[in-house]
């Protein structure tokens, strides 16, 4: 038969075709207390089944003893290494028999506590996560072992260019008796401190079921979450203390540069920040898209600048960071532009962007600016609380920032609604050109002069 003779038909599958989206709105979880005075968030998330759970314990750095900052780090660290039923290596290797994991970590507004579990070892994994918070064991070797290995950490923080323009940027920004002003997790003098009775007398003061919370997320199909609950966390005792009231934030944004000097260095880390809103501000919602605009993502105006444009940097963000949130108004958010640039391109980028923030204020955000802020903010945001750990993080955070358990659903329809003036006007004011506290990690001798000519305020160097 000749190749003429044969005829080939192909038939092609209909191309897919997208769907109508689904409504869709971050979860509202259910509220409860159990007997002994714990806070319960629960949301059942058919399909996830790894459940997240997340503990705020309300043991925030403020109230770290004089001269042993870090001991609320070494606390929440050594929760894990052994009970009154198990040691560390035995404690361990339970949590590895359920395939859980269990991490814990001190911040400004109190320690954290993040277990992760199939749902089927849920009440197992339960079961340890209460014995770490019930009755840890805080053994004189194993807080002495926690301590080496903080120790072992600072230098290389220091070395960190990024980690040592955020010391230096809180350093500037607070006063020296504040506890923002110096190293969340303590420095090498404070640590050197910190022994076993410092950690068992930080646990005995501030951790305990009554001012605490916490937020379990996933599927709970078959599972009496009620009981598994009531016969782990529920058996977790201790008194109703009172809460520690922190001490109300100040700062200072005045315009000044500090260079910490790193000889050689051939690039410079910028940090540039002040003190703004918190989530409890209106403004909120407003700063939140101005901020994304300006230095939220690729396409945002700095990136456009310095990256795309000048090719500066390989990329430069402005974002804003709850340091503490409290509804009387004491609390406040770090606004801040971070990236690095090589050494040589210092002044210039600086100038550059300078000049972003003074034609932001005289311009305005754009329409087109505006509705990509809004559909990168809002469009995306299903996708990123597919996991339960991430329903359960920010339902954390709402819990720690003494926010409505709504606030995040009524926060992406606030972004929506929210207007291109009512964003200019709220990132303007975040991010004023002569309220700016620049912190530059880098090589003093080549970038002092070129910055002193640019007038964004008085350059002062420190070592590095």
């Amino acid at each position: 038969m000749s190749d003429a003779a044969i005829s080939t038909t192909m038939t092609f599958h209909p191309r897919p075709e997208g769907g109508a989206p689904k409504p869709w709105a971050f979860p509202a979880p259910e509220r409860g207390e159990l007997p002994n005075g714990l806070t319960v968030l629960r949301s059942h998330r058919p399909g996830q089944r790894v459940v997240a759970v997340e503990i705020n314990l309300l043991a925030p750095l403020d109230a770290e003893p004089e001269g042993l900052d870090g001991v609320a780090t070494i606390m929440a660290r050594a929760l894990s290494e052994g009970t009154d039923k198990h040691d560390a290596e035995e404690f361990a290797a339970e949590l590895e028999r359920c395939g859980a994991t269990l991490d814990a970590h001190a911040d400004h507004a109190g320690v954290r506590v993040s277990l992760e579990v199939p749902a089927s070892r849920l009440e197992a994994a339960l079961g340890l996560l209460a014995d770490a918070l019930r009755a840890p064991a805080f053994q004189d070797g194993e807080v002495e072992r926690l301590v080496r290995n903080r120790l072992d950490e600072i230098p290389h923080e220091l070395a960190n260019p990024g980690r040592r323009a955020s010391m230096a940027l809180s350093k500037e920004l607070f006063p020296a008796g504040s506890r923002l002003s110096r190293p969340r997790q303590g420095t090498q003098e404070t640590v050197e401190r910190i022994d076993a009775a410092a950690v068992r007398a930080f646990y005995e003061a501030h951790v305990r079921p009554a001012t605490a919370t916490a937020v379990v997320v996933g599927d709970f199909t078959g599972i009496d979450l009620d009981a598994a609950l009531a016969d782990t966390l529920g058996a977790w005792t201790g008194s109703p203390a009172a809460p520690v009231r922190p001490t109300p934030i100040t700062a200072d944004d005045t315009g000044r540069v500090v260079i910490v000097d790193r000889p050689g260095a051939v690039q410079t880390q910028l940090l540039i920040g002040r003190v703004g809103a918190d989530r409890h501000d209106r403004v909120w919602p407003a700063q939140v898209l101005g901020t994304y605009c300006l230095g939220g993502t690729l396409t945002s105006r700095l990136d456009r600048v310095l990256r795309e444009e000048k090719g500066y940097t390989y990329g430069v963000r402005a974002f804003g960071q709850v340091l503490r949130s409290a509804e009387d108004g004491s609390g406040a958010a770090l606004l801040a532009i971070s990236g690095s640039v090589d050494t040589e391109s210092t002044g210039p980028a600086l100038a550059d962007l300078w000049q972003v923030l003074r034609t932001l204020a005289a311009e305005g955000l754009t329409d087109a600016e505006r509705d990509v802020a809004v559909q990168n903010l809002v469009g995306v945001a299903p996708l990123k609380y597919e996991t339960a750990a991430a329903v359960a993080g920010t339902l954390a955070d709402q819990v720690e920032q003494h926010l409505p358990d709504d606030f995040q659903a009524r926060l992406y329809a606030r972004l929506a609604e929210t207007g291109t003036v009512e964003a200019t006007a709220a990132v303007v004011n975040a991010f004023p050109v002569d309220r700016l506290v620049t912190v530059l990690v880098g090589d003093a001798a080549r970038i002092a002069e070129p910055v002193k000519a640019l007038g964004i305020g008085e350059v002062t160097v420190v070592g590095g």
